[in-house]
């Protein structure tokens, strides 16, 4: 058995999430940094429905709906954007702005063990916090997928 193994530390590893702004040519990627918690979601739809010629319901699988979810702890840069980089750039608009103007965004999780998970959606859900017990910011992020994942392995 081949347990998929995202190893923190190790490099070539280690779980990875990079962002683009779909479209935008010069977009070179935005990686986060210091992840936390990576949940991918994958969702199937269920329609229900009874039959009086039957004493039980009857389901048929429709649409998923997918999701990544996960806790970052918050980089300035990556966080609010670096205004050095290139103009339309996620790097220049930051995980915060890419939520606010509700950029179209291209994603790549990389697993760990050469598997990448991809696709396009939103940056959403974001909470930044902070406390005495928890001295540095951390957030929830949600990148709301539209439509599929693809996922590639090397």
């Amino acid at each position: 058995m081949a347990y998929i193994n995202p190893s923190p530390g190790v490099s070539g590893k280690q779980v990875t999430l990079t962002l683009f702004v779909d479209g935008v040519v010069a977009d070179t990627g935005m990686s986060l940094p210091a992840l936390q918690d990576v949940t991918v979601n994958n969702s199937n739809d269920v329609f229900t429905w009874t039959q009086l010629d039957s004493g039980s319901k009857k389901n048929v699988a429709t649409t998923a709906t997918n999701s990544l979810d996960m806790n970052i702890v918050l980089d300035e840069l990556t966080f609010f954007g670096n205004a050095a980089a290139t103009a339309n750039t996620a790097a220049k608009l930051g995980v915060f702005n890419l939520s606010k103007n509700k950029s179209y965004c291209d994603f790549s999780l990389f697993i760990g063990d050469g598997v990448t998970i991809s696709g396009l959606g939103y940056v959403t859900g974001l909470a930044p916090t902070v406390s005495a017990d928890a001295p540095v910011w951390v957030t929830p992020i949600t990148i709301t997928v539209d439509g599929d994942y693809t996922v590639t392995s090397s």
